[in-house]
């Protein structure tokens, strides 16, 4: 196979710096493409859980994550774990009977899977991990160890700085607005809303929620989902939680020194009610105080609704589309969590034309033209 000479990675979240990362350091020529900053879409505004207990609809969707979770810790080994990798564990737990016996189900599950989890009690949680929750003595709480967070800002921007430190190039603040062919088919420039064009042989398409118009400039239709969700970012004098968790009707997590991640399904189903986003962080706010009582003296800094980058079917899509030659899709919900482990399975794709059997049930042409 024909190594490529210059790759767009389109779309600069984690899926993105992911996969131009891992082709720079193979020594492609990588262009990075994105209308705003690295990382500043919806990977900064993603509850940014790194697991695979929440991922047992498919075994395969499940080993895939698993995967995911052990390419964060070669990552971490590789470039350096401070500032963006957060690996203290996870806790969930419920107040209803039937949601609590779910829980258990799946940890029994996940168990058998070999996938560690513990059971606490609630006073057995609050006594060793987080003293400052408020919950029934009782409860069971799942502990979650091999599960982490991640800063995903901070992270793709290491990412790209090394790949561009290796030679890749950033374009930021221009979109593409058109992606030519040749008479074989195949991919050879894009065009740029700056009024640049670019000479390539291989677009990456990972745009996100903007995947499907990207896919549209090649014709291909790619369906996805509309699934806006809201986050919203708390300032903290002192940030009184460790590590990720579910609790009843809201996740929580810390973001750094000064600061706390909120984010609630229950609220997500709210935005197409016109609810004014600043009544959203409210609600999430007054839903961590019930968890989190100290987080009463913290203050909203920040919330955003963004649309989550979701293949109709709720599965990847990953690889190449054979129909254009030199065309890649890396769109996926979970791309926190999945980042790593699809940049180094695609990177290996595009170098050397061979499918890995990890991805064969998430692969683009399931989505008929």
């Amino acid at each position: 196979m024909k190594r490529p000479e210059r790759v767009a990675v389109i779309g600069v979240g984690i899926l993105g710096a992911s996969v131009g990362w891992n082709l720079s350091r193979h020594g492609v020529k990588v262009v990075f493409i994105d209308a705003g900053q690295p990382g500043e879409g919806v990977t900064n505004w993603s509850f940014s859980w790194v697991n695979a207990s929440n991922k047992t609809a498919r075994k395969s969707y499940f080993d895939l994550n698993v995967a995911g979770m052990a390419a964060y810790r070669e990552l971490a080994r590789t470039i350096g774990s401070d500032s963006w990798w957060y690996p203290s564990g996870h806790l969930r737990w419920a107040e209803e009977p039937a949601a609590e016996a779910k829980l258990l189900e799946t940890a029994s599950l996940l168990a058998s899977w070999d996938y560690r989890v513990e059971v606490f009690t609630g006073a057995e949680v609050r006594h060793h991990f987080e003293p400052a929750l408020t919950m029934p003595g009782e409860v069971p709480v799942l502990f979650y160890p091999d599960e982490a967070w991640v800063h995903g800002r901070h992270l793709v921007g290491r990412l790209v700085g090394q790949a561009v430190a290796s030679g890749a190039e950033y374009r930021s603040g221009t979109e593409v607005c058109d992606i030519a062919t040749g008479a074989d088919g195949s991919i050879r420039t894009v065009a740029l809303s700056d009024g640049g064009c670019l000479d390539v042989d291989i677009v990456v398409n990972a745009a996100g929620p903007g995947a499907s118009h990207v896919a549209g400039l090649i014709a291909r239709r790619l369906p996805m989902r509309r699934e806006p969700g809201a986050v919203a970012r708390i300032d903290c004098a002192q940030v009184p939680v460790n590590r990720a968790m579910h609790a009843p009707h809201i996740e929580i997590r810390p973001d750094g020194d000064a600061s706390v991640v909120l984010h609630s399904r229950e609220i997500d189903a709210l935005i197409d009610t016109d609810e004014d986003p600043a009544e959203l962080a409210r609600l999430l706010h007054e839903s961590a105080r019930h968890v989190v009582p100290e987080l009463g003296n913290s203050r909203i800094a920040q919330i955003r609704v963004v649309d989550r980058p979701i293949p109709a079917d709720g599965f990847p899509s990953v690889g190449a589309v054979p129909s254009v030659p030199g065309y890649y899709e890396a769109v996926s919900h979970s791309g926190i969590t999945l980042g790593p482990v699809i940049g180094q399975l695609l990177a290996s794709e595009i170098l050397s034309g061979k499918r890995d059997e990890m991805l064969a049930d998430f692969r683009p042409e399931r989505f008929s033209q």
